[in-house]
């Protein structure tokens, strides 16, 4: 899979990410200069809010994952589109009310 779609805002680098509803939330930041010494590590972008608007898993240089989110006025996910390592792209969209 090949992403090279940067996102506008902060790009910021985490180790992992948590939870099972959407927007995933990344966990265990990482400097840019650490991210040299790994394999696997997540690039994430963030709103000028800091909401995250989507992030890259990047294993050995290359995508494996990557997922996209717009958001309601509200606040609430709007759209959560997930690209996985095949290229395959899910679209989800979510109502204002939607508790995602």
């Amino acid at each position: 899979m090949t992403q090279n779609d940067e996102l506008p805002g902060k790009q910021r680098f985490f180790v992992a990410y948590t939870g099972v509803r959407l927007p995933f939330k990344l966990i265990n930041e990482l400097t840019a200069e650490e991210v040299h010494n790994r394999n696997t590590y997540f690039r994430g972008y963030f709103d000028a809010q800091d909401r995250i608007i989507g992030f890259d898993k990047l294993a050995y240089g290359e995508v494996e994952l990557a997922h996209r989110y717009t958001y309601h006025d509200n606040g609430k996910l709007r759209t959560a589109e997930i690209t996985d390592i095949d290229g395959e792209t899910k679209m989800l969209v979510f109502a204002e009310g939607d508790a995602a």
